[in-house]
Order: C-alpha cells, then structure tokens, then sequence
C-alpha cells in the first residue's frame, strides 16, 4: 500500500507548548451564586466566572423567566447584563415588571451582532451575562443567516472565548428542536461547560431544570420550580408536591424512591391494565422508557406466569417528571400486577428495585438515602431489593420487605390478600 504524502507544515513555525504539573496549586475560584437555591444548586452551588452556561426547553417553558430572575438577585451583588435577541427593551421591561425585578440593576440591550457584543464585552467589567438566544446571533463576516449550523458554531465560539478571556459568567438560551434537544450543532453541547434542560408539560404548574452536562458539578441533578404569576418559584421538596394529589387505596398506583443526581425524589407511578378491542394491544408510555417497560412485561409473562398479553397497558409517571434509572422496574412491576388484579398496593409502602431478564431483583444505589427520604415522608414499609437479611442503615422503624425474584411480589396482589 503506498503511503499518502504528508503536508509540509514547516520547521520552526509552530512554538514549544509549555507544561505544569499535576500536583501545582491552583487558585481558588469563588462561585457567584444568584439566591434562586435550586437554581444554584443545579449549576452546582453557583456561577463560576469564566464558565459558558448553555439552556435549553420548549418555547414558552420558563427558559427567559429563569434567567431574568437569576440575573436581577445576581445584579444585588455583581454587574450583570441581558442581551436580547428575540424580544424588544420593552418587552424585556414588562416581563420584569410582571416579575418584580423592575428595580433590579440589570443592564439591557437588544443586539444580534457578536463583534458588538465582544466589543462590549472588552470594554465594560461585566460579571455575568445573558445571551438569548444564541440561535439569533451573527457574525457579519460570515455569509450564512443567523440560527444556520455555521453561525450558531462561530457566534457561540467567539462569545465563549470572549467570557473566558474576561471571567464573565456566560448564560447562552437556545432553542430546541421538536424531538427535545437544542438546535443547532452538536458541537455547541462540548463547547459550553454546562448544559441545562428545562422540562415540564405545560399542562401541570411545576417546571423541572435539569443538568445534562456540569465541568463544574455533579450531572443529573434537577432544580424544581412551580409556575406562578411571579414568575418560577422553587420548590424545596419535590417529593411532597409530586405526591400531593396520590389517590387512597387506588389500584395500579406505587410509590416509586428515585435519585435525581445526589437528590432522592419520591414520585408515584400509575399503571392501567385494561382488556383491549383491538387485534394489537396498545402499550402507551408517559415519563418512562417504552422499551424498558416491553422489557418488565416480558419477565412478568415468562418468569413470573402473569398472562398480559391480550391487554392494553397504560403507563405513567404523574406529575410529568420523566424517570431514566432502572431502579423504577420493581415499581412500575407492582403497578402493573396491582392494577391486573384490582388489589392496592399499601398506601404506606415505597418501591425501588432493578430487575433482570432472569426475574431477579438487583441492588440500586444509594438505599439509604431513598429509604430516608421515604420515612421523613411517613411510608412506614418498603419493598427493595433482597440483601441477604442485611438492614440498610437510615431506615428508621420501617418495614422491609426484600424478595430476592419478581415472582416473590406476586402474593401481595392476589385476590382476597390482607
């Protein structure tokens, strides 16, 4: 095989890159953080000067209202600016207004142009400020029209290497695409140091913001707001809102302990097993993933002997909060046994667990911190995962019960049981 030629680049026209080691001390950074607690908590305890923020969710979801109030608690403290691309000075003002925050020492623009905006940047101390959208920037060097692959790559480039270059806080808003992730490049995702999804079906109050992506904290970690009229307020315990409106002693309902990033978060899973008029069985899905739960209908059938077959099957996760950890098998699995035979699942009683192909019940992580939000909360038992007769620590004076298989869960539905 003949070798390809190589480029010349020139010897001597490139410079020796310096290196440090490992173990050198590094300043300390002081993290801005804005007051908005699951906010802060999110980011990972705050701003840090020099990082890009990028956030994402549907129109209309909260996306601007977030920041705008963010910015106005951070101003109290440090010089802040919001660039707005989308949306007048004066209608920026309104929402404020509507807000509260009219007082608030932001500083406002409505601009479009990156080089303006560098410029501005270079030349006035800012500590923190907002970008909305990235999908209206342009870099007029380019031919392309703004919110084009080409431009939202360069604009969000320029506007990182500005920030970092002057330590400001950078909070980029960008659009999503109809299937849910941000539009534009992938690239911009890897560019940025923190990618935020703002989540929430607007037929329900409460809006979920969620870390995809923190060099600056943990991922995963969720912040929940509820939507009122002065603006997004946070909610402190996620568990308690989620369950507020759980029927008493309602078929096909289980209480599921679920980790959102280092916070346990008690949500309730409905299940409906119905006979079906159709030749195919419906098998509908909302919050949870469609082919885990194909996956869990399987074991039912093969392992366990549960005939579900013939029937539609309706999941959903209440309160729109969407579940992606395994740990919710052995709930959604209660559900479904406890809706197939009409007989409740204890009121007091929370459910966590993974299950395998084999119809076995694996460990999760993190027990004790879900068994510890479940007894604040006042569930007096639970169902888990078998531990060889070992009781995990921070349970208090609950009730274990800890099956080893699938099958072993199927006497507390049967007919007639106490």
């Amino acid at each position: 095989m003949q070798n390809r030629p190589t480029q010349n680049l020139g010897r001597g026209k490139g410079k020796v890159i310096e290196f440090a080691p490992l173990s050198g001390a590094s300043e300390h950074v002081q993290r801005r953080r804005t007051g908005i607690e699951e906010f802060d908590r999110v980011t990972g305890s705050g701003l840090v000067p020099g990082s890009a923020l990028l956030i994402g969710g549907d129109p209309g979801i909260g996306k601007s209202t977030i920041l705008l109030q963010a910015t106005a608690l951070l101003s109290k403290s440090a010089r802040c600016a919001y660039v707005s691309g989308e949306e007048s000075l004066d209608q920026v003002r309104m929402r404020a207004q509507r807000l509260g925050l009219a007082q608030a020492p932001v500083e406002l623009a409505s601009a479009t142009n990156v080089r303006d905006i560098i410029e501005t940047i270079d030349k006035k101390n800012f500590d923190a400020l907002v970008i909305d959208s990235i999908q209206t920037m342009y870099l007029d060097n380019l031919d392309s029209a703004p919110g084009t692959v080409a431009q939202v790559r360069a604009c969000a480039a320029e506007l990182i290497r500005a920030a970092k270059r002057r330590g400001v806080c950078l909070l980029l808003v960008g659009h999503v695409t109809k299937e849910g992730q941000i539009a534009g490049p992938r690239v911009l995702e890897h560019m940025v140091d923190t990618v935020l999804y703002f989540e929430g079906d607007r037929g329900h109050t409460f809006r979920i913001l969620r870390a995809v992506k923190n060099r600056f904290g943990p991922t995963d970690e969720i912040g929940v707001f509820e939507m009122a009229e002065q603006g997004l307020v946070e909610v402190p315990n996620p568990s308690e809102l989620f369950l507020s409106q759980r029927q008493q002693e309602i078929s096909g309902s289980a209480v599921f302990a679920g980790m959102e990033g280092t916070r346990p978060v008690l949500v309730e899973i409905q299940a409906l097993v119905a006979p079906s008029p159709l030749g195919t069985p419906r098998r509908a899905v909302i919050g949870w993933d469609q082919a885990r739960l194909s996956m869990v209908l399987a074991v039912l059938e093969a392992r366990c002997g549960v005939t579900i077959g013939p029937n539609d099957v309706y999941l959903n996760v209440a309160g729109g909060l969407r579940i992606a950890e395994p740990a919710a098998d052995l709930a959604v699995a209660a559900a479904l046994a406890s809706s197939l035979t009409g007989v409740p699942v204890p009121q007091d009683m929370v459910i966590f667990g993974e299950v395998g192909l084999s119809g076995e019940i694996r460990n999760v992580g993190q027990i004790e911190n879900r068994l510890k939000e479940a007894y604040k909360l006042g569930f007096k038992s639970a169902l888990i995962p078998g531990l060889s007769g070992k009781k995990p620590a921070n349970a208090g004076n609950m009730k274990l019960v800890q099956p080893r298989q699938l099958k072993d869960i199927l006497p507390l539905f049967s007919e007639g049981d106490d």
